[in-house]
């Protein structure tokens, strides 16, 4: 399929859902006038986007702003905050009446963003910058190796962003300091883990330092002298600017910063910390349920996953998982014998998804994804595996950034599996398909949340399933522990911010649970304790577009089509739960009613 066709058919999807919600009254004159409002209204907020968060920019192709970084400054968050307020007002002012579907879910969910982003700012989570697996000290680093760098301008605008980090640094800690100030601080063990990363770039010597990456880049066609020039000037930038940078921050948070880590590691023990925790699920989520029933949930998920998984330990000749998950742990077949192999095995995987695509998407993505290594300074902190979206225009591929650390350490089993989870036909589908619809705006071919775009990637996990992978026991095994994972996150996760259990608590419940290798549980755990909510959005998610397409097939019965489920799914972008299940409900009417019409 060429990529006007598959454009093509995601456009002339959603014209067809805009055609069949039009009002049946007849419209208001001004309703042009109204529609042309919003669509600039729309523009505007995302020019304003793209001015206010510039590496996200240049992540998606937009150089307007390349020499620029955030303005993390109190000033900067400030005029932020009246910013969504004074769009809030205005958004709120559009009178949608009379407009067609997809344009007035445009309006819907432009106002669902703003009024979150306005309620967030109460919580002022900004003065929590650094966690041990995000923040600018390792985030940076990260986006660095994802810019794309094809002109002489390109590098000379990256050394005006090295030349101001420093004072992105400086702006970050005055935060930290506010967030002392307030309570708002992550818990004190955690606190060393980002002083040694700080520390660890800080030591590296510039050639080798990951902000020089864009050395190995030059274009071909680069004269020796701009290639000369553009490397000197850069490592200068590394050595005189970034670097101090880096050794200033863990100097503070070494001496000043650590003494006042919290004891407790539950988002309760902060101020309002009910609150902070509520709106955390719902926001991940994007659903009313309440963290008691999300525990109660995970509870009956985990007890079925793990009656499947006795299942498959029986049928190898034990009798209880601790037993079988021993055997696992010690059985030198299931260990990689080096980072390469980790690679192997997921390209291996995402080829073998490749070939069964077309019979279960009419839509298909133009990019393949690429398996890239973690880079080595980023591993401690980092899961198995993750993905980092592409360009928007196809110059820089989808990613899925594998965790090839402690490599003898690791387990195969789970390979298979997140190999379908992060990227096809997980995120790497949603994702890539979502940018290359034209007829969405830019807000929602780029727009996230965590139950849809989680919730999706762990559905294509049972796809493979279905699909019939997981030949090797081991590798079925490895398939309901990663979901067994999931389900484990809607208990701890809770446990940890409602329920005030205490780390180990957590260890806990993961070993007696689970045969997840130790690594991954202690990575884990502290995961959920810095990142609150995050977690819960994956089974929430995977179990609503579960039970949307359930009722889809019996309501259609033989016509029911996996293949246009899945393009409905995926055709509108990312959307809130709720969203999503109005949206597949009215698909289904649709579709009965051109039967109906087919039959008559």
């Amino acid at each position: 399929m060429t990529k006007m066709t598959r454009i093509g058919a995601a456009s002339a999807l959603l014209f067809s859902l805009m055609l069949g919600a039009a009002h049946a009254q007849t419209p208001a004159p001004d309703l042009e006038a109204r529609r042309a409002a919003l669509n600039s209204l729309i523009k505007e907020q995302w020019e304003y986007s793209m001015r206010n968060s510039p590496e996200w920019a240049s992540l998606l192709g937009d150089k307007r702003y390349n020499d620029k970084w955030s303005d993390f400054s109190q000033a900067g968050i400030d005029a932020d905050a009246k910013a969504t307020l004074e769009f809030l007002k205005r958004f709120e002012a559009v009178d949608s009446s009379g407009f067609p579907l997809q344009e007035k879910l445009n309006h819907e969910l432009m106002l669902r963003q703003l009024r979150e982003s306005a309620e967030a700012a109460r919580f002022k989570d900004w003065e929590m910058p650094l966690a041990q697996n995000s923040g600018i000290h390792i985030d940076l680093p990260q986006i660095v190796s994802a810019l794309p760098f094809e002109t002489v301008k390109d590098y000379e605008d990256y050394i005006k962003r090295l030349h101001t980090l420093p004072k992105l640094f400086d702006d970050t800690r005055v935060q930290m300091e506010n967030g002392v100030r307030d309570g708002l601080m992550p818990p004190k063990f955690l606190i060393p883990k980002i002083v040694k990363q700080c520390e660890d770039v800080a030591a590296m010597k510039a050639a080798a330092s990951p902000f020089a990456e864009p050395l190995k880049k030059f274009p071909k066609e680069f004269s020796s002298a701009d290639k000369a020039r553009l490397g000197k000037e850069i490592l200068a930038a590394v050595q005189k600017d970034v670097a101090p940078a880096y050794k200033k921050l863990a100097g503070y948070v070494k001496t000043q910063y650590l003494p006042h880590g919290r004891k407790e590691v539950g988002m309760w023990s902060l101020p309002d910390g009910a609150a902070r925790y509520s709106f955390k699920a719902k926001s991940s989520t994007t659903t009313a349920m309440q963290p008691e029933e999300i525990h109660q949930l995970g509870l009956a998920e985990v007890a079925r996953i793990e009656a499947q998984m006795l299942g498959v330990a029986q049928k190898q000749g034990f009798h209880d998982l601790k037993a079988f998950n021993k055997a696992l742990a010690a059985n030198p077949k299931l260990h990689p014998k080096s980072r390469q192999e980790i690679v192997d095995l997921y390209q291996k995987y995402t080829d073998q998804m490749y070939t069964q695509l077309p019979q279960q998407f009419g839509i298909l993505p133009k990019g393949k994804v690429e398996i890239r290594q973690v880079e080595q300074f980023r591993e401690k902190g980092e899961a198995a595996a993750s993905y980092m979206q592409g360009s928007p225009d196809g110059k820089r591929a989808g990613r899925v950034m594998v965790n090839t650390g402690d490599f003898a350490k690791r387990s195969i089993i789970g390979i298979e599996t997140t190999a379908l989870h992060e990227g096809v036909p997980g995120h790497h589908m949603q994702i890539a398909i979502a940018q290359e619809i034209e007829a969405l705006p830019s807000f929602r071919q780029q727009g996230n949340y965590t139950a849809y775009a989680e919730g999706w990637a762990l559905y294509s996990e049972r796809l493979g399933e279905e699909l019939g992978f997981f030949k090797d026991p081991y590798s079925y095994y490895g398939h309901l522990q990663d979901e067994m994972l999931r389900a484990i996150r809607l208990v701890v996760d809770t446990g940890l911010h409602y329920k005030k259990w205490n780390r180990q608590q957590v260890v806990d419940f993961f070993h007696d649970h689970s045969g997840i290798e130790e690594v991954d549980v202690q990575s884990e755990t502290d995961r959920y304790i810095v990142w609150p909510g995050q977690a819960l959005g994956y089974k929430i998610g995977q179990l609503k577009i579960l039970s949307l397409r359930d009722y889809a097939k019996k309501e259609l019965g033989s016509q029911f089509d996996i293949r246009k489920f899945h393009d409905q799914v995926l055709g509108a972008g990312a959307l809130p739960m709720d969203v999503l299940e109005s949206h597949i409900k009215e698909w289904v009417e649709t579709e009965k009613k051109g039967a109906t019409r087919v039959a008559g």
